[in-house]
């Protein structure tokens, strides 16, 4: 065969197979059976082991599988994957309409879809072609699983039809039902422990460092959002639409409504049906559809004020409570867990649940032997929600809550207007010392991920770290040669950690790398309590340097856009403590980054210095978010909500006229993009 002959074959051939995966996984019309297709593929790939010059990287190929992952890269989401808001209630549907009806005054719809119970993934693809396929991860940035992607099916590698140049399209990746039943019946003929659910066999075959044995399992996905900036149509149903036509797999169970009524009749024909589907749904998910209207709605720090998901209500079961035990957390708060006879719930074995604290014990009057019913809140998280009293025997003694720590006797304390105890012995007590370190390391925070496995509680049992400034101290002398016999948990088998030349090599380089995280993510990795990710990034752009946060007082704390008096109170605690302060000398002396780098920092100007602007609406020339960009780089602050504070209100086109009112009511000044622009001129 002539190169001509072979590259003119390679085409036909990857042509004709791409339409047969299409025809199978996408439209479920099959129209040649399995052995046709597989001489196909055999022939296919022999022509291009004959000649690779012609071998692409979006081949039909590619779908086989073999490359060997040692570390998922991480990449930065070019659009943060928020998470949705979730309510199980139906009055909350109600309630989320009526505030977009406040903002939003013409007609518009909302599109309804199935929200299915799988992996988020994000498919970039530049001219057609599959580029990179990116996890969830925390919403910033996640693992690169593009090798693994490749290997599904129903995922197009090159698109048909009028397509933009560059685009994103977001879904979840499952594991249909008969393919989950197969391999788990597969993993207990060979003696190992079954998945729980078919969510944790699709998380646990895409992060598979094995392509090739990805593309063993018969992972699915639909496709249900695109970002872009020239997507064809400006409503996500057309767009959808246009992607099915692309060679997307789109739901076809999607529905527009016009009203609250039409939105809870679907999410009420598919609680009855959502048990027929091949796969696993855990709710309904309600969008605006134009992108107009979401753009004028905006977004919170973590998820779109234009969407909401409906979760159908948890499965229930009856167990034994045979026990309670008392958990430390890091901030010393104290959880009850209740030790139950096991029992399967929502295809997971349950033994243990949460009574969250003393008021939930004494309201449920839940007594050791009881019967009592367990759910999972959120599908997630099992929680025992109440007592079967007609099994109750006479003999079971009401619960009493202990008064000291369980793990270092000290007695606990419960402050004015909060539901959980507290050890109040943060600096000696091994779980907050623990946990402290715990948090600090974690990807949100430091991302020093070699130190996940159980190798904090080694590092604390050897006396190696009494606080997060001892991480920085460690010596591979230190480390090399370590070891712990870790647990068997959850259907894991019993295994030895042992810290040998790569692992301790692993560790003091992310310790090292470290060092460079920047100061927002060091200021929340810290772990002072209510200082989350969102505040930890407001209090260190007002303040620029930890030194400034240390001695702010309390009503320069609570001028900071969103901190509130708990936050500021914290604060204040926090840094009266003499520990704490020598913590951050160490860690300043460590190297760690507690300023505000130049580079993080863009002052065109202070010719907005101590104004406050709150922005609503769409506007002509810049986004909102470049707007707000703009209002900080020339020394101005964001502000969400108006009030006698707020300086100026920034309207655009569409403003919602509730704030309208408000800033007319206070007499606020209300100016244009125009009038902005003048001002930052």
């Amino acid at each position: 065969m002539t190169k001509e002959e072979a590259l003119y074959r390679i085409k036909f051939l990857s042509s004709e197979i791409e339409k047969h995966n299409h025809n199978y996984y996408i439209l479920s019309q099959p129209i040649i059976g399995d052995y046709e297709f597989d001489m196909l593929l055999e022939e296919l790939i022999r022509l291009e082991n004959e000649f690779p010059e012609f071998a692409t990287k979006h081949s039909p190929t590619q779908r086989v599988g073999g490359s060997v992952t040692k570390e998922f890269q991480q990449v930065k989401h070019i659009y943060p994957m928020l998470s949705l808001g979730n309510t199980y209630s139906e009055q909350e549907i109600i309630d989320f309409d009526n505030r977009i009806r406040k903002i939003i005054e013409h007609p518009f719809e909302y599109v309804c879809e199935l929200k299915f119970d799988g992996v988020a993934i994000g498919l970039s693809y530049k001219n057609g072609i599959l580029e990179k396929a990116v996890t969830r991860g925390d919403g910033i940035q996640g693992d690169n699983v593009t090798a693994n992607v490749k290997t599904i099916r129903s995922i197009p590698l090159k698109l048909e039809g009028d397509y933009p140049a560059e685009f994103e399209i977001r879904g979840e990746i499952f594991y249909p039902h008969q393919g989950f039943l197969k391999l788990n019946e597969k993993r207990l003929l060979n003696n190992e422990p079954a998945f729980a659910n078919p969510r944790n066999a699709a998380s646990g075959t895409l992060k598979m460092q094995n392509s090739a044995e990805v593309a063993k399992r018969p992972l699915d996905c639909y496709l249900y959002i695109l970002h872009g900036e020239n997507l064809p149509f400006k409503t996500h149903y057309e767009n959808l639409q246009a992607a099915k036509k692309w060679g997307f797999k789109i739901s076809e169970n999607i529905k527009l409504c016009k009203s609250t009524d039409e939105i809870l009749e679907f999410i009420h024909e598919w609680d009855k049906n959502r048990t027929h589907l091949s796969f696993d749904i855990d709710g309904i998910v309600i969008k605006i559809n134009a992108a107009t209207d979401q753009e004028l709605l905006g977004f919170t720090a973590k998820s779109p004020r234009w969407a909401i998901s409906y979760k159908y209500k948890a499965e229930q079961a009856a167990t034994k409570l045979n026990s309670i035990s008392y958990q430390v957390g890091r901030t010393g708060s104290i959880t009850p867990v209740a030790n139950l006879e096991p029992v399967l719930l929502a295809g997971t074995t349950v033994k243990r649940a949460s009574l969250h604290n003393a008021d939930i014990i004494q309201n449920l009057d839940v007594r050791l032997g009881d019967t009592v019913f367990v759910e999972k809140g959120g599908e997630i998280i099992p929680k025992i929600v109440g007592v079967d009293l007609c099994k109750r025997s006479a003999e079971y003694l009401t619960v009493k809550y202990i008064e000291q720590c369980p793990e270092c006797g000290t007695p606990l304390i419960r402050k004015e207007g909060e539901a959980n105890h507290y050890c109040p012995n943060e600096y000696d007590c091994p779980p907050q010392i623990k946990g402290r370190v715990e948090h600090f390391i974690s990807r949100k925070a430091m991302n020093i991920d070699s130190l996940g496995e159980g190798k904090i509680e080694l590092l604390f049992d050897k006396g190696l770290i009494k606080d997060v400034s001892d991480l920085y101290k460690l010596q591979y002398s230190d480390l090399f040669g370590l070891e712990k016999t870790l647990p068997a948990l959850d259907g894991k088998k019993e295994r030895k950690l042992s810290f040998k030349e790569k692992t301790v090599e692993n560790i003091l380089k992310g310790i090292s790398e470290s060092k460079n995280v920047s100061f927002e993510r060091v200021l929340f990795a810290i772990g002072i309590r209510y200082v989350g990710e969102t505040v930890a990034k407001k209090l260190a752009t007002h303040f620029k340097t930890m030194e400034k946060i240390i001695m702010a007082d309390f009503e320069e704390l609570i001028s900071v856009d969103e901190i509130g008096d708990k936050i500021a109170q914290s604060l204040i605690d926090f840094f009266s403590f003499d520990r704490n302060i020598e913590l951050i000398k160490k860690l300043h002396l460590s190297g760690l980054q507690l300023n505000l780098q130049e580079s993080d920092i863009i002052n065109l100007s202070n010719k907005l210095d101590e104004k406050s602007f709150v922005v609503s609406g769409v506007f002509q020339n810049h986004s909102r978010d470049e707007i707000k960009q703009l209002i900080e780089q020339h020394g101005g602050k964001n502000v969400s909500s108006i009030s006698k504070k707020t300086d100026y209100v920034l309207a655009g086109e569409n403003m919602g006229p509730s704030k309208l009112a408000k800033a007319e009511k206070l007499g606020i000044p209300i100016i244009s993009e125009s009038d902005f622009e003048d001002m930052i001129a």
